[in-house]
């Protein structure tokens, strides 16, 4: 695999797309751009909400991107517009770029991208840029849209500037810089946006960062279906409780082995320093933790500290109002689904007779916990989970943060045409909102390449 981002000649005339956001940037900005950059969205096929706790992963890249139009200039200014109207322009001098993490607007992100590369590269100035942006994910759908506008933005800034990164850098500094608007994330949505290749998942690890290829079972497709519900991790607390319960739950089982709670913050972590199987750190779950939620008052005792210390050096800014802590459920998830992912790679590397079936299982196993233990998903999503199922995928669970956006289903290749068929009359036809949604809501996914830039020729 190249380890720097791939830089591509393209002719516009085989490319609409291209060519009407070239169209677009000079109606906007009466200049032609210089070059061009995307980064594709993902679909996560078993792994939920445990990259933020240290474990591994296994996503993909979609077709649906972020594609930019870049032309740069002397001007100190950052210029961005939106071929979608609903995202107004924005204009702001390069010396002066702050991000408003109570208002998570669309040209935030991909400041956060711009700030990022800025840091890390410790530019004391920037180039000048005019962007425009033409998306293809779905806002708040579990697919990655937001993140995949901050890979587009640091990439821009890097190739705007001159300057080299490889793929690995660059998705280290995006998972780290989309903090920046609040949000906790754990960096699988940056790395495989950046690692992805065409025709393979990729199975995602942490510290250090590395992508392993994920050979999916021949007479299998993966479908994504969109239960219209959105959600904005950024604008709401859910997300980052998840991150602080988890957080909690590691220091409680820290405390209870003895060990120096203060220091760890992961659950990854803890099993790395007791040097055990994720089952036995499922055995340790059972022993320790109690299935009824955790009061502050409980969890201060416990650790010895102070309501205090618990806002300042646990909480995040936007779980500061919480009160009750299911840190059993969230362990149990985190652990069991950390599991789910390496069986679902060792099932996918052996290919056994059976691998389709299996792996179906794994993906069912995986919407249960987060629909039960860790209560991510919505009404909405266990319908359309269920409506899949029935409709003839053998699995089918949410992907991406929940709380509304996608499924992912795995469904025979001979069965594909009926599935569509079904799940298109009972989940979305007999609703005028979804009906209207429904064809950039229901598609065939295929694995896709990771982030370019292109330069016409």
């Amino acid at each position: 695999m190249a380890t720097v981002p791939t830089k591509i000649k393209v002719q516009l005339s085989g490319n609409e797309r291209l060519q009407k956001l070239k169209d677009a940037f000079h109606g906007k900005y009466g200049q032609m751009p210089l070059f061009y950059a995307c980064a594709p969205g993902r679909v996560n096929l078993i792994g939920e909400h445990i990259d933020y706790c240290g474990y591994a992963v296994l996503p993909m890249a979609i077709e649906q991107n972020i594609l930019a139009a870049v032309s740069v200039s002397d001007s100190k200014t950052i210029q961005l517009a939106n071929t979608d109207p609903k995202y107004k322009d924005f204009t702001v001098s390069v010396d002066g770029i702050s991000i408003d993490r109570e208002n998570p607007q669309w040209h935030y992100y991909f400041l956060c991208g711009v700030r990022g590369i800025q840091e890390h590269l410790s530019l004391s100035s920037l180039t000048g840029m005019c962007c425009v942006v033409d998306g293809t994910i779905p806002a708040s759908s579990g697919l990655s849209s937001s993140s995949a506008l901050v890979c587009c933005a640091g990439l821009v800034t890097m190739e705007a500037n001159k300057k080299s990164l490889s793929k690995v850098t660059l998705a280290e500094t995006c998972a780290k810089c989309e903090r920046y608007i609040g949000t906790e994330g754990g960096g699988m949505d940056q790395s495989i946006s950046f690692l992805a290749e065409e025709g393979t998942a990729k199975l995602i690890e942490f510290n250090p960062l590395r992508a392993t290829d994920v050979r999916l079972p021949d007479g299998a497709v993966f479908v994504i279906a969109n239960c219209c519900v959105e959600m904005n991790k950024a604008a709401s607390s859910h997300f980052n409780m998840r991150v602080v319960e988890c957080r909690i739950a590691t220091k409680m089982l820290a405390k209870a082995r003895g060990l120096d709670w203060s220091r760890l913050l992961k659950l990854g972590d803890l099993q790395k320093e007791l040097q055990v199987s994720l089952k036995q750190m499922l055995e340790l779950v059972e022993e320790v933790l109690h299935p009824e939620p955790y009061s502050r008052d409980e969890i201060c005792k416990t650790l010895g500290i102070s309501n205090e210390q618990l806002c300042e050096n646990i909480l995040s800014a936007n779980t500061q109002h919480a009160t009750d802590f299911k840190l059993y459920q969230r362990a149990k998830h985190v652990y069991g689904e950390a599991a789910r992912v390496l069986q679902f790679k060792a099932v996918c590397d052996s290919s056994p007779a059976n691998a389709i079936a299996q792996l179906g299982d794994l993906m069912n196993r995986s919407h249960e916990s987060c629909r039960d233990l860790y209560e991510c998903s919505c009404p909405e999503l266990d319908q359309l989970v269920d409506i899949c199922l029935q409709a003839g995928a053998v699995g089918s669970r949410l992907t991406g943060a929940g709380w509304g956006g996608c499924t992912v289903s795995m469904v025979p290749g001979d069965r594909i045409d009926s599935f569509l068929q079904t799940v298109r009359e009972r989940y979305y036809v007999p609703d005028a909102r979804r009906s209207a949604l429904e064809k950039q809501s229901l598609f065939v996914t295929r694995p896709g390449g990771g982030a370019a830039i292109f330069i016409e020729e």
